[in-house]
């Protein structure tokens, strides 16, 4: 029996904020693996991290777009994460008849956290600051998902972890993603996001870049054609085709009939390959 191609999803943003949004774009995921693909499920959920510290009256720091989390925010994080956001998909992928399972890097040691250092530029000289309780990926380990996929699951996996101590820490959802289909050697690892895909001109959505190498990268950056929140997204696409995933693309998560045209080859988004 042929292998079952395994597309990994990283979905975040407005894409999930819109009720209505979010069925369309589950479904779709969905209808894919009803024609027999494997899928699997990344998220974050900063604004609904946003929204329940407000709730609390825990004010955000943010330092070069990273959200500073201390042990007290910590613990409102995971519950937005795994509470809120996790528990919703879940709700609704299982309404749509499939079975779905909610999971986080903490999760049979599926993700082990290490406390990132972050690299603060400030009056021309670098500085190391301390973000509390934000991590990086250190390893990976995929058993946990190759069972539920076996057996006929969708994993749907927020991006929290411990460390190899217990601490838990808070990782860019993006990130995250990129490790976690390069371990699983994804035939796809697809990124929603509220573009097209890389456009060669920020302003003009008719230019799009259809196909790109990793090697093109670090120049696109240099020439601040890739800029604001497409670096991380771009730098996961590198990430998991280091690590072993085979194709990786950058689609409109508003415009949840791209997803359908994935398994109808047609063009769709910015494709990355290595």
């Amino acid at each position: 029996m042929a292998k079952k191609q395994l597309y990994l999803f990283k979905y975040g943003g407005n894409a999930m904020t819109n009720q209505i949004l979010k069925k369309q774009v589950l479904k779709n995921m969905c209808a894919l693996k009803e024609k027999g693909y494997q899928v699997v499920i990344v998220h974050g959920g900063g604004p609904f991290i946003q929204q329940t510290l407000e709730e609390v009256h825990i004010d955000s720091e943010f330092i070069d777009g990273q959200r500073k989390t201390t042990l007290a925010a910590m613990e409102y994080v995971e519950m937005a994460l795994k509470g809120k956001v996790n528990g919703s998909l879940i709700s609704l992928i299982n309404a749509m008849g499939h079975k779905a399972v909610g999971l986080s890097g903490k999760d049979g040691q599926l993700v082990i956290a290490k406390k990132r250092l972050h690299q603060h530029i400030k009056n021309g000289k670098t500085e190391m600051v301390d973000l509390g309780q934000v991590g990086d990926v250190e390893n990976v380990d995929v058993t946990l998902i190759k069972l539920l996929l076996e057996n006929d699951f969708i994993p749907v996996i927020t991006c929290l972890a411990s460390d190899k101590n217990g601490n838990d820490y808070n990782i860019n959802g993006d990130m995250f993603a990129g490790h976690i289909a390069g371990a699983l050697l994804a035939d796809q690892y697809i990124i929603l996001t509220d573009v097209d895909g890389l456009l060669m001109d920020k302003d003009n959505p008719n230019s799009i870049i259809n196909e790109l190498k990793v090697a093109d990268i670090n120049q696109l950056k240099e020439k601040n054609i890739i800029q604001g929140g497409m670096i991380p997204k771009m730098d996961s696409c590198e990430i998991a085709l280091k690590n072993g995933a085979k194709l990786a693309r950058i689609i409109n998560g508003t415009v949840p009939e791209q997803i359908i045209s994935l398994f109808e080859n047609q063009k769709v988004g910015t494709i990355i390959t290595a």
